[in-house]
């Protein structure tokens, strides 16, 4: 009898057959795998980031066309865009394991590659604290905890400051524009809205739909923003253009000369650089909290 209790005592501790290594990926869903993987394609460019910032580019042997930073990830093999990636390139590359977002890919990728028997590890971040959390799930999925706890650490300490610099200040409204026809702006629950508020402004749209809605000029210029911050999009030809919103005389940040742009990627995009975000977008917001030789 003993015996027999000792037996499903074990069972239930140890891994199931052929599975050695677990994981549960930001959906909630638990990943099994033979061994932590070593081939891995990223969808996800915020993903690819992470990667590369926690030393695990040796595992990414294949990544999206959107996967454009660092410099180095253009090296590693396309399988094409988020939404429809090469389903035969990605085969080809054989994966261990492919992170995928729900919030970029399709669903139709997800159940191709179920029926492949492709293992997928979700991710979908939507606080800074996800964020946070994404990168230290990359660094146990990769074997590399203790340099993942190191960049976690790290931007925790820089958002800390940013927080600590403007905390007693007056916190002006913010007017964030991430696209400008149709206008969309941070909602509720935007990640871009709650860096407003750690930068020490109020977003004028943080009450607005979910995620990341559409919203009418003049709803948004009605309240009156005191701060206007147009989102760039990786090239000096962006569609964002700064005399249609120079002719609104009226509005308290075009009165007082602050319309700014700044990069997107690092408000946008869910990876370490979101700090260097959060910094640029201080020092926009509370020039005098920072020393003016820093703000570029």
């Amino acid at each position: 009898m003993i015996r027999v209790l000792v037996a499903v005592v074990l069972s239930l501790l140890l891994p199931q057959a052929g599975v050695a290594f677990s994981m549960t990926d930001q959906a909630g869903r638990r990943v099994d795998l033979a061994a932590p993987p070593a081939r891995i394609i990223s969808l996800v460019p915020s993903v690819t980031e992470i990667l590369f910032t926690i030393g695990a580019q040796d595992r990414l042997v294949g990544r999206t066309d959107f996967c454009d930073y660092p410099a180095e990830a253009r090296r590693k093999p396309s399988v094409g865009g988020m939404l429809a990636p090469n389903l035969e390139d990605m085969v080809a590359l054989k994966p261990d394991l492919v992170v995928a977002t729900t919030a970029g890919n399709r669903l139709e990728t997800f159940d191709q590659l179920e029926r492949l028997k492709i293992p997928v590890f979700l991710v979908n971040p939507v606080t800074v604290s996800d964020v946070l959390d994404l990168v230290m799930r990359l660094g146990r999925v990769t074997e590399r905890t203790e340099a993942a706890d190191r960049v976690v650490a790290t931007m925790r300490g820089r958002i800390e400051a940013v927080s600590a610099r403007v905390a007693a200040r007056p916190r002006p409204r913010v007017l964030y524009v991430v696209w400008p026809d149709p206008l969309i702006v941070p909602g509720q629950g935007a990640l871009v809205s709650e860096l407003i508020g750690l930068a020490g402004g109020d977003s004028v749209t943080a009450d607005g739909g979910q995620g990341y809605p559409r919203y009418s000029m003049e709803a948004a210029l009605a309240r009156s923003p005191e701060v206007i911050i147009l989102a760039s999009h990786g090239s000096e030809r962006s569609p964002l253009v700064h005399a249609k919103w120079e002719r609104f005389s009226q509005v308290p940040a075009i009165a007082a000369g602050r319309l700014y742009a700044m990069d997107g990627n690092l408000m946008h995009r869910y990876g370490p650089r979101m700090v260097d975000g959060l910094e640029r977008l201080a020092r926009l917001i509370h020039p005098e909290a920072f020393d003016k030789a820093a703000l570029r």
